[in-house]
């Protein structure tokens, strides 16, 4: 037993020193075994499968906030990675912003830069602010790897360290779920599932600093956290409350990163 933990150990490492990759803002050290080029490819596949069963809204103002928001902090994100002298992961992102008609209280982002928001979730979000708070939460988890590291934790531990491509072929339909589960989406895309906790906090820290350097206040990601904190007294918590504590600890950790944030912020 001791031999193949010590085994497993050395893997580990190894693993580590071949395949480690670096978390912006926060320097954190992540195992991420999958080439980016593959989670894109994958990423934009399943959007587009998504995109053909859905209904793209016609509310063409509601929409160019959308797009217009979405716009600003791709440009944000790039001018982060360049002032901090690091490589972009997402500068070749073919980057599309889409509104869908849907009553789901919910928003994702994928790899290759694909961003949908569902219009149920804009009584919550209520202006062009309060969608910079979640979309650039959103895109943070996407830029920090955080679907790359889930993915490959759950290659090693359910499917024995399984390559991507040899489990897509030979255990098509866990794959897929490992997939989804991996941007904390269930069984079908729209339905999104908790990251961790760690994973939270650095989208939060990266997504303030991005809505910042796009010209958003980050004192709206603590305003928009208190007023879902609030709901989540109700009797029934909007699928991404659910998902996205927000609970006293969280806002008191975005107040600890105004700070930090507000650096970035120019009006």
């Amino acid at each position: 037993m001791k031999t193949i933990k010590h085994a497993s150990g050395i893997l580990l490492v190894s693993l580590m020193t071949l395949y480690c990759s670096t978390v912006p803002i926060t320097g954190r050290k992540q195992l991420t075994l999958i080439p980016e080029s593959q989670m894109t490819s994958m990423g934009e596949q399943q959007y587009s499968e998504f995109m053909k069963t859905s209904h793209v809204s016609q509310n063409n103002q509601q929409s160019e906030m959308i797009r217009s928001v979405g716009q600003k902090l791709r440009k944000a994100l790039e001018q982060y990675y360049a002032q901090n002298n690091l490589t972009s992961i997402s500068k070749n992102y073919n980057w599309e912003f889409n509104l869908v008609e849907s009553k789901d209280v919910n928003a994702w982002a994928m790899p290759g830069g694909k961003v949908v928001f569902c219009t149920g979730i804009l009584p919550l979000t209520k202006n062009d602010a309060g969608v910079a708070v979640v979309m650039g939460h959103e895109i943070a988890h996407v830029v920090a790897r955080h679907g790359n590291e889930r993915m490959t934790q759950s290659l090693l531990v359910q499917l024995g360290g399984m390559a991507l491509t040899v489990a897509l072929q030979k255990k098509p339909e866990e794959t897929q779920k490992l997939w989804l589960s991996a941007f904390g989406l269930g069984a079908q895309v729209g339905m999104i599932l908790p990251y961790s906790r760690l994973h939270e906090k650095e989208a939060d820290r990266l997504g303030m600093i991005i809505m910042s350097i796009a010209g958003y206040n980050p004192n709206e990601a603590v305003d928009f956290w208190q007023h879902m904190a609030a709901m989540n007294t109700g009797a029934k918590v909007p699928e991404f409350l659910s998902t996205h504590p927000s609970d006293s600890t969280r806002i008191k950790l975005l107040k600890e990163l105004l700070p930090e944030a507000m650096k970035y912020y120019r009006k």
